[in-house]
């Protein structure tokens, strides 16, 4: 995880409380260390296809169809495993430096070609994806399919199911670990928010107006920085209405979709009829950064803060 204030604060703590005990550890040897990691493999690990994935040897070519996928991987140390990525691929800025396979449809000619020996596809591409994971499968590659983390728990799912096919386990539970202790602190700072102070917000995830309602983790994130999510009546990723919005009358409108729509924000300011909604009248429209809230993987934490620092300037842009 990027954030600073988070990442400095729980490395120190990490390095304090393992200090002692590196001094007087003895040594490992590389053959030692080789072994350990030979007796991880094979392993077994179910995807969320329901479909077994045994796993002979650490990965050593390493295609990702997703781009969590590619920032868990990354964040597990697997950078230099990884050979291709998704067209949607953007952070790190390594992914520059890998093929690109394609998006929801992939390239499967082009996979085969990179000679992965372990494929990392993802759950949201649905039917689209299945011949193509098939094709894969076919051609004697593991594929193993990542879930769609509609929750956090389901999130630190995706880290599990990663470090378990790439034998980097312990590095998985270190950053499930460090991602409670952010949204923790953030919960904690959110706590100090007075019941008269809490502002409604209407999450906008692009210009046709779908939205995050209740069962997404964005929903969960809005709950945890104590901010009311209009749209919570509704399930999963629905598309409103203007004049549903406009009857909820949100404090704060977010947009999410500013990377790739000019202007978003004065276009919702400058919509006919919306003159009364309150996040308008008051100019409380605010871009947020839409791979840091839409990504569920190791930014996510940084996700929730630049929500709840748009939301709650004073509380949290601190």
């Amino acid at each position: 995880m990027k954030k600073t204030w988070m990442a400095l604060g729980l490395s120190a703590a990490f390095l304090a409380g393992c200090g002692s005990e590196e001094a007087n550890a003895p040594e490992t040897t590389n053959e030692e260390s080789a072994t350990e990691e030979t007796a991880a493999f094979p392993v077994t690990v179910t995807g969320a296809d329901n479909q077994e994935v045994e796993v002979e040897a650490a990965p050593k070519r390493i295609v990702t169809l997703a781009p969590s996928n590619t920032e868990i991987a990354y964040e597990l140390g697997l950078g230099e495993e990884i050979v291709g990525v998704s067209d949607n691929d953007t952070y790190p800025e390594d992914v520059q430096n890998k093929e690109k396979v394609g998006g929801m449809e992939f390239n499967v000619e082009k996979i085969i070609s990179l000679e992965p020996d372990l494929v990392l596809a993802h759950d949201s591409a649905g039917g689209a994806a299945e011949t193509g994971v098939q094709q894969l499968r076919d051609a004697g590659i593991d594929v193993l399919v990542i879930n769609n983390a509609d929750s956090i728990d389901q999130m630190y799912k995706s880290f599990e199911l990663i470090g378990e096919a790439t034998g980097t386990t312990a590095e998985a539970e270190t950053e499930v670990e460090e991602l409670k202790a952010g949204f923790a602190a953030l919960e904690k700072k959110a706590a100090s928010i007075k019941e008269e102070d809490v502002k409604s917000v209407f999450f906008e995830v692009d210009p046709t107006l779908y939205t995050a309602g209740n069962g997404t983790f964005l929903n969960e994130i809005f709950d945890l920085v104590n901010v009311e999510n209009t749209m919570a009546d509704q399930e999963g990723w629905p598309q409103v209405t203007e004049e549903a919005v406009i009857e909820k009358n949100p404090d704060v409108i977010l947009l999410n979709y500013g990377s790739y729509v000019e202007n978003a924000v004065d276009g919702v300011l400058t919509r006919e009829g919306w003159g009364n909604v309150n996040a308008v009248k008051n100019k409380e429209v605010v871009e947020v950064n839409a791979d840091i809230t839409s990504r569920t993987g190791p930014r996510l934490v940084e996700g929730a803060e630049s929500i709840a620092e748009a939301v709650y300037p004073d509380v949290f842009a601190q």
